[in-house]
């Protein structure tokens, strides 16, 4: 028997926070090993670099999970949100009106570790846009993400982030 088998409903459940903290905290540990040798900027390249890579693999693992249809539109990307690991970090927020999907965080895991901790905030746009345009595109090639509000230009001080997904019509 599989040692997951064992588990209960509610404890695997448990497990699943767990893998998504510790999914952060490596994230966070190698991000500030190489801010703290080199400086914020070379950290964020290898940060953007990384992401490219991982939320498309991340995304694919997750569509196929859902079954999602090539074209998943609008509410595939609302489930697949749903399963992006920080989903299960971050308070967050979906808001849907015809094309577009509203996903606000309104409060982030990682600035409130920074702040706690006595760092600046992460100036995570540029990376944060890669993450989710790239993961929106995976999910379904039509969409187009913009940034409404992101560190270091919060327009909306009522979350720590928030992206806006419109499904291009082809």
């Amino acid at each position: 028997m599989n040692r997951l088998e064992q588990f209960s409903k509610q404890e695997l459940i448990e497990l699943v926070h767990i893998f998504a903290k510790n999914m952060l905290a490596l994230d966070g540990v190698w991000f500030q090993s190489i801010e703290s040798k080199f400086d914020m900027d070379e950290a964020i390249e290898h940060d953007q670099n990384a992401w490219r890579k991982y939320t498309v693999i991340e995304a694919r693992r997750i569509k196929a999970f859902l079954n999602l249809p090539e074209k998943a539109g609008i509410n595939g990307l609302k489930d697949a949100l749903d399963l992006h690991f920080n989903a299960f970090l971050n308070r967050t927020e979906t808001l849907i009106s015809d094309n577009n999907l509203i996903y606000r965080v309104v409060d982030c895991r990682v600035q409130t570790a920074r702040i706690r901790k006595g760092m600046p905030l992460h100036p995570c746009k540029s990376v944060g846009y890669i993450e989710y345009s790239y993961f929106a595109k995976e999910i379904d090639s039509r969409f187009e993400c913009e940034t409404i509000s992101c560190f270091p230009d919060v327009t909306d001080p009522g979350c720590a982030c928030c992206w806006k997904f419109t499904l291009r019509q082809e």
